[in-house]
């Protein structure tokens, strides 16, 4: 008998934007099935009054307290009041930073929001992503050869949103899809450059996407033949003999998160290098 699902409150506070906590906020509560957090995001904190505007809403909705804060006297203020509060309260940078400063002898700037800093690594994901949207779903074929990496699979195998996901991490990804009975394009066969990696997964898994998918109207259209298993079953088949002649790797994506297939793939032109 599956237990009742509790609730508890996770507030989180952060100088800059709040994504490395909401990363190591929601890892820990994943581990944790029959609890759900409810997440309050407190980003660009960094005066005493901002933090004290904090603390009454936290106050009012007690819980775990996680911050990262490289002002140590806020710092300090939040484990203080979290201790009169008899509230858990973690600092998730510093154990890491203290690490850091161990190793290499030396402590940390302590700069706000360094990770988010606008030199040649921010600029260069930009043009990743820029590149990913106007290369999604075969769009500009001839352009192929500029791509870091080429997903091809059949309709709803998270090619868009694995292209996007590795575009924010500064690759540059162009996605074709693969449609029963039609020959992919020559400027994929003929490129040299990008990995190219077939994305494949159960008939069944795609067919309950495609049936939970908003259908469109269009004349024509065809939604039970779009989301019936045996189609779907010819069209892998299809794919992954394109995938077998050209020598190109598949990933099964049926139980896979988009991070864990981006993983995958990095993983894969890591090798391929």
């Amino acid at each position: 008998m599956n237990k009742p699902q509790s609730f508890f409150h996770l507030h989180l506070i952060s100088d800059a934007t709040g994504e490395t906590l909401l990363a190591a906020g929601r890892a820990a509560s994943a581990q944790y099935k029959d609890a759900r957090s409810i997440e309050h995001i407190y980003p660009l904190i960094r005066t005493d009054k901002q933090l004290m505007k904090v603390f009454e809403d936290i106050e009012e909705e007690p819980g775990i307290v996680l911050y990262t804060v490289v002002d140590q006297a806020l710092a300090h203020q939040i484990d203080e009041r979290c201790a009169v509060l008899g509230l858990p309260c973690v600092s998730v940078l510093e154990p890491v930073l203290t690490v850091f400063q161990s190793y290499l002898g030396t402590p940390a700037g302590r700069r706000v929001g360094a990770q988010h800093v606008l030199d040649a690594e921010y600029f260069r994901r930009i043009d990743a992503l820029n590149f990913t949207m106007e290369h999604d779903d075969g769009q500009l074929p001839d352009d192929i050869e500029e791509a870091d990496i080429v997903l091809i699979g059949i309709s709803r195998t998270s090619k868009t949103p694995t292209s996007i996901y590795l575009a924010n991490r500064g690759i540059k990804t162009a996605n074709i899809p693969i449609v029963l009975g039609v020959p992919i394009p020559e400027s994929l066969v003929t490129a040299r450059k990008p990995l190219i990696v077939g994305l494949i997964a159960t008939a069944e898994r795609i067919s309950h996407v495609r049936q939970n998918r908003l259908l469109g109207s269009a004349p024509g259209y065809d939604p039970q033949g779009y989301a019936d298993r045996a189609t779907i079953t010819e069209e892998l088949a299809y794919a992954r003999k394109i995938c077998t002649r050209h020598g190109w790797p598949t990933i099964d994506v049926s139980r896979r998160s988009i991070e864990e297939t981006a993983a995958a793939i990095v993983a894969l032109r890591g090798r391929t290098r």
